[in-house]
């Protein structure tokens, strides 16, 4: 009897060891991304339910970036309404309200799309469903580029938003990133649902 509980003993021990923890999973595909400790920050609260799965660590990240985007378009909307501005600044501000409201979109649209690949058969129009979610991504990053660009007048306003859209476009990129990687590792046939 001794013997046999000391083979489950060695049997549990070689499991744990061998098993990789969530966390684990979430740090070695976020080497993969342009902002490592960023992306993993971002994630690590989404860990119990990534459990593994690109599909699930890709929709978390693009849900992470959507979150970003919602709460940069709501600052730039405050701005606009709060601070005297000039008029250009005024009109950086309003264009960059109507990029932001765009990259929101995108950013949605993704979601929803990664969201109906997890209740089919993931092959069924894998090429087509990823190739909606990688351009909606990716124009969303364009969005979030183009507000921070859209300020030719140097000064705090220009500070302010270009110091959010750029952390919005790390968060977007890191998602892209890992998008990405869904689409190749589905490709390469290790996807794990």
């Amino acid at each position: 009897m001794k013997k046999i509980g000391f083979y489950l003993l060695v049997l549990v021990a070689t499991i744990r060891c061998t098993t990789t923890a969530p966390i684990d999973f979430i740090r070695a595909s976020c080497k993969t991304t342009l902002h490592p400790p960023l992306c993993v920050r971002c994630l690590s609260s989404y860990a119990g339910s990534i459990k593994g799965s690109d599909h699930h660590l890709a929709k978390a990240a693009v849900i992470v970036s959507l979150n970003e985007a919602k709460l940069a378009a709501a600052f730039v909307s405050k701005l606009a309404r709060v601070s005297r501005l000039k008029p250009i600044e005024y009109q950086a501000v309003k264009d960059c309200i109507s990029t932001m409201t765009n990259s929101v979109v995108s950013l949605s649209q993704s979601v929803q799309e990664l969201e109906r690949m997890g209740r089919r058969s993931v092959d069924q129009d894998f090429e087509w469903h990823m190739s909606n979610v990688e351009t909606w991504v990716s124009s969303a990053l364009t969005y979030q580029n183009i507000c921070s660009g859209g300020f030719g007048v140097n000064g705090h306003v220009k500070d302010v938003v270009t110091k959010r859209m750029v952390y919005a476009s790390q968060v977007t990129s890191n998602a892209l990133a890992l998008v990405n990687r869904f689409a190749v590792s589905h490709r390469k046939g290790s996807h794990k649902p």
